[in-house]
């Protein structure tokens, strides 16, 4: 049992390479399942009469049986505009293997080339035996869109994910090939075979000043990784879509302890990670990672059977400003951009980090040159002290601090970039001989301001964010394992110019889980019971959605929403 409290059922898959709607299931109300969506998409009308409703209608088995509630989540639904639309058939595939489809993509007939609104669709079914299993998509060399899947029941689930595109219109421009894999292992013990189909769909309109001018990826090269902007470039945003994966510890790495403490995850240094990304060298953006927990993740499939954690279906990509490069990027030369991840052994496999660069340029100016102001990054640090006892412990501390400040000679006069980017990790995980209890409680906090001098007053963005998670597992005498366990994403943001506040916006999304069963026997003999909710609560200057769900052995018994 050493490895088995803790690690997922995620197995074999390295990635090379929004919003969850539950589309309901034979036991449930077909109305609640048009209210389900994820963060990403679809509608989210669904109310406590419902829910009631559909509770009243089921029986919930002992067991969650065959069948259970299809997945979905309490995120707001991808916004869709008015007027003429068209839709494009992107991949249509069924995963078995490591086999990726390999298709083409030719633009929208009907819809022109510029399009106010870009919403990708998956629309995922499996039924038997399966893992969870981890997926990407490519488009032209972009990856668009980054997914795990949840774990099956034995008749059968549905779900989808919706996610706006918008910011990859350029990749969308013209004919691309198309490469998509969802890992996936299919034998006479896990049958479940993935079978997804994923639509482009385009609304014709004014494409929205924020959408970059090109996106771009890096390219192989002698001395690695190379990028090569064009050379009116005025901002320049990198996205990382990192996941530590694998099957590994990796996968873990909120887990991990130093070599010398007796568990069955280590790691050289514990478990503080950092995705970092170098320009020339030159430490030029700093993050913490979202710790993901995947929908086997915690050594129960019963917490995740319908909603899963934040950010499971739609990874989101980290992303850093890099406009302070810009004057030395705009050189016309490539310049060589690495990606790394501070924290993992030397020779330690597990993470994947596939990087896009987004474009704007200065439609005034076919040049523009610039440089760099300012570099200072602060000092590392990462502390991981294990202290042995009946209970052993290993207290994390770890944090980093850099700013870069850069000027380009614009059209419109010279304006200056301003990021600094602050990490903290503090985290206390305590565990027994042979890991029959095992628990962490941690905090990741992410802060960035991002200040532009030029046009006009000043421009200031602060974002604050912070990462929880808080669970324990314990395997009994009795051979029942139970995880309680909760995650928080959360994000404060606020823009101010010239000293005033603009804009302002916050997020709090929060997933309970607490579910038991027994272990070393048949399914039909484990007892299984488990209860979990999400709430998902953004509002700011730009209005406010708030959205409860809980379940209760695989059955929706709660749908709440309002402001």
């Amino acid at each position: 049992m050493r490895s088995r409290i803790i690690m997922s059922m995620l197995t074999g898959v390295i990635l090379l390479g929004s919003t969850v709607l539950g589309s309901g299931t034979a036991r449930a109300d077909a109305s609640l399942s048009l209210s389900s969506a994820s963060s990403s998409s679809a509608s989210a009308s669904g109310s406590a009469s419902e829910s009631a409703s559909a509770s009243a209608s089921v029986e919930v088995p002992a067991e969650f049986g065959t069948d259970w509630h299809d997945p979905l989540t309490a995120a707001p639904p991808v916004t869709r505009p008015h007027g003429k639309s068209c839709r494009v058939t992107l991949a249509e595939a069924q995963f078995r293997d490591f086999t990726p489809y390999r298709g083409s993509y030719t633009p929208p007939d009907g819809c022109g080339d510029r399009w106010s609104k870009v919403v990708l669709r998956l629309d995922g079914k499996v039924k038997g035996r399966q893992f969870d299993r981890l997926g990407y998509l490519h488009v032209g060399g972009v990856e668009i869109f980054r997914t795990s899947t949840p774990e099956p029941s034995p008749d059968g689930i549905e779900w989808s994910v919706e996610k706006d595109v918008t910011r990859y219109a350029d990749t969308f421009r013209s004919a691309r090939d198309v490469e998509m894999l969802i890992g996936n292992v299919v034998d006479d013990t896990y049958t479940g075979v993935i079978d997804v189909k994923v639509t482009l769909t385009f609304y014709e309109g004014r494409p929205a000043a924020t959408a970059p001018d090109r996106v771009l990826t890096l390219a192989d090269g002698p001395g690695g990784t190379t990028l090569t902007t064009p050379r009116n470039s005025e901002r320049v945003v990198a996205e990382v879509y990192a996941t530590g994966s694998g099957g590994g510890c990796e996968e873990y790495w909120y887990l991990t302890v130093p070599a010398t403490a007796p568990y069955s995850c280590r790691s050289d240094e514990g478990p503080y990670r950092e995705v970092q990304v170098e320009v020339d060298g030159q430490p030029a953006g700093i993050a913490a990672p979202f710790p993901t927990v995947w929908t086997g993740g915690w050594s129960n499939p019963f917490l995740w059977y319908v909603v899963p954690g934040p950010r499971a279906f739609d990874i989101k990509p980290i992303e850093y400003d890099l406009t302070p490069f810009a004057g030395i990027l705009n050189d016309g030369r490539p310049h060589r951009v690495e990606v790394s991840v501070v924290g993992v052994s030397a020779g330690q496999s597990g993470w994947s980090t596939p990087v896009n660069v987004l474009v704007w340029q200065d439609p005034g100016k076919s040049v523009v040159g610039g440089g760099l102001l300012s570099h200072e990054p602060g000092e590392l640090t990462d502390s991981a002290t294990y202290t042995p006892g009946t209970e052993h412990r290993v207290d994390t501390e770890g944090g980093h601090r850099l700013t870069v400040a850069g000027y380009l000679d614009t059209s419109h006069g010279r304006v200056r970039t301003t990021v600094t980017r602050a990490l903290a990790n503090t985290s206390a995980h305590r565990w027994t001989d042979g890991e029959t209890v095992d628990g962490l409680a941690a905090t990741w906090t992410d802060e960035e301001s991002v200040t532009v001098d030029g046009r006009g007053p000043a421009r200031t963005t602060r974002t604050h964010r912070t990462y929880t998670m808080n669970g324990t597992t314990t395997l009994g005498a009795d051979d029942r394992l139970r995880t309680v366990l909760t995650l928080g994403d959360r994000a404060d943001s606020v823009t101010t110019r010239n000293g005033r506040r603009t804009s302002w916006s916050r997020l709090d999304d929060t997933y309970t889980g607490d579910a038991t069963f027994t272990v070393n026997v048949p399914r039909d003999q484990r007892q299984a019971v488990g209860t979990t909710s999400e709430r998902y609560r953004l509002y700011g200057s730009g209005g406010c959605y708030d959205r409860r769900l809980t379940t209760r052995q695989g059955v929706l018994t709660g749908d709440h929403g309002g402001c």
